[in-house]
């Protein structure tokens, strides 16, 4: 092993300074990092089934394997950044998802056929970019819940 001073690294790399805490992501920097992930994801994901019949507690420890949440707990950097787990409540905190919202991205009956990767990361995005319509349908979901 070769010993060099900070000097003589400083001549071959960028050294940088230790952060003491790292800058957490925002709302919007967490859903678009997982859109994009879904972007690039180009194989059928597997949606959860029928999420509106579970009862709220039930609902929040559903998981499915292949699906859009596992895919985002797979990536570390949502993981470094508090990504608690791949259920379905893990998600709704972290990307601070409404139930109307993620019952509208990820359950099965919102798909026709193949629930893929582009379409629910335009679903997210369009509800990211606060659409009336999105708005709309979280409050009626809401009011006959």
């Amino acid at each position: 092993m070769l010993h060099q001073s900070l000097d003589e690294l400083r001549l071959k790399a960028d050294i940088l300074p230790l952060q003491s805490e790292p800058r957490l992501l925002t709302r919007a920097e967490r859903r678009e990092r997982w859109a994009q992930l879904l972007d690039r994801h180009d194989v059928p994901l597997i949606p959860f089934q029928r999420i509106e019949t579970y009862s709220k507690t039930a609902r929040g420890s559903l998981r499915v394997d292949h699906g859009p949440v596992a895919l985002a707990y797979d990536d570390p950097v949502l993981r470094a950044d508090g990504l608690a787990g791949d259920t379905l409540g893990d998600a709704c905190a972290y990307f601070e998802l409404s139930p109307g919202l993620a019952h509208r991205l990820l359950c099965d009956c919102q798909y026709r056929g193949t629930m893929t990767g582009p379409k629910v990361a335009a679903k997210l995005r369009a509800a990211e970019h606060g659409g009336i319509f999105w708005h709309v349908l979280n409050w009626a979901f809401h009011r006959n819940r």
